[in-house]
C-alpha cells in the first residue's frame, strides 16, 4: 500500500462506506443488507450524530473505515469518543489500515477536545486486540459489559 489518505467522510462517501459497512456486519454474523447499511450510514451523516474517517487509496478506494460516537463519560465529566466500528476490506488487510485509522481516530479525539477513547471487540478477535495493545490502548480487566435488546412497543 503505497499511499492512503484518511478523511472525514461526507455524504459523496456513503456508497463506499456502505459497502464497507455492509462487510463489517457480516464479519459480525449479521445478515448482508447494503440497503440498511447505506440508509443508516447517510442517517449517521446527515444527522452529524458521528465521525467516519474513510481509509482510501491514491485511486479512491475504500479500504477501510472507523466510527467514533461522540459521548460523555459522567465520572471524568468530560466528552469523549465511543469507537463503535473499525474495519478494514480483507485485500487492504497486512498493510497497517487499521493502525492509521486508529491513530486518525486519537487525532481526531484530541481536536474535539475528547478525554478518551473506548472501544469494545470481540473476546475471539486476537488480531484486533493485538493492535490495540500495540498503540497504547489498555484492556478494562475491572469491569464487565453489559447490554439488554429492547422490543419495540408493541411488538
Amino acid at each position: 500500500m503505497h499511499s492512503v489518505k484518511i478523511s472525514v467522510a461526507t455524504k459523496a462517501d456513503v456508497a463506499a462506506i456502505a459497502q464497507l459497512f455492509d462487510a463489517y456486519r457480516q464479519f459480525y454474523q449479521y445478515p448482508p443488507d447494503l440497503a440498511l447499511a447505506s440508509s443508516y450510514i447517510a442517517e449517521r451523516i446527515e444527522k452529524a450524530e458521528t465521525v467516519i474517517l474513510l481509509a482510501q487509496d491514491a485511486n479512491g478506494e475504500a479500504l477501510g473505515f472507523c466510527q467514533l460516537y461522540p459521548t460523555f463519560c459522567s465520572l471524568e465529566a468530560k466528552p469523549i469518543y465511543a469507537l463503535y466500528d473499525l474495519y478494514v476490506a480483507p485485500a487492504a488487510r497486512g498493510a497497517g489500515i487499521g493502525n492509521l485509522l486508529l491513530l486518525a481516530a486519537e487525532d481526531s479525539a484530541r481536536a474535539h477536545g475528547m478525554c478518551r477513547l473506548d472501544l469494545t471487540t470481540a473476546k475471539t478477535n486476537l488480531p484486533a486486540q493485538a493492535a490495540y495493545e500495540a498503540l497504547g490502548w489498555v484492556r478494562d480487566e475491572a469491569y464487565f459489559s453489559y447490554s439488554k435488546m429492547i422490543e419495540p412497543q408493541g411488538a
